[in-house]
């Protein structure tokens, strides 16, 4: 993140484009990454792909535009985002849209896996030392 400023002014002044100002705003979040072996990785890979009939495609690296590094740098606990777009969705642009078929195709994995951690979750009441396994 620290070069990207320096380098779009280096490359406006090379252009002539003296009169554009180049600044940060405000505290830029960071990327992340977590851990592909990370249980709670594993066990969200296998919801999905019970879910959908097929095994997820894996991202490690989440980029900055959430605050995500809170989670994953300073708790220190490993994120997985699932995403419910496609790639000519236009996502934050003038013509976004969402296909309904994949809007709901999101919508029944994040139920699937909320059900999943709900059934992990209570197979493993009765051993408190397996709660704490499942979560971290």
């Amino acid at each position: 993140m620290d070069g990207i400023v320096p380098s779009l002014r280096r490359q406006l002044d090379l252009h002539d484009f003296k009169q554009v100002e180049v600044a940060p705003r405000g505290e830029p979040f960071k990327a992340t990454r977590s851990s592909l072996d990370h249980p709670w990785v594993r066990f969200a890979c296998g919801s999905v792909e019970r879910s959908t009939g097929r095994p997820p495609h894996i991202l490690p690296n989440l980029a900055g535009s959430l605050p995500n590094d809170l989670f994953t740098d300073i708790l220190g606990l490993p994120t997985i985002r699932i995403p419910h777009s496609h790639a000519e969705c236009g996502q934050h642009g003038p013509n976004e849209h969402a296909l309904v078929s994949i809007a709901r195709q999101g919508m029944q994995i994040i139920t699937d896996l909320f059900l999943d951690i709900g059934e992990a979750a209570r197979g493993a009441a009765n051993r408190p030392e397996q709660i704490v396994q499942f979560l971290v």
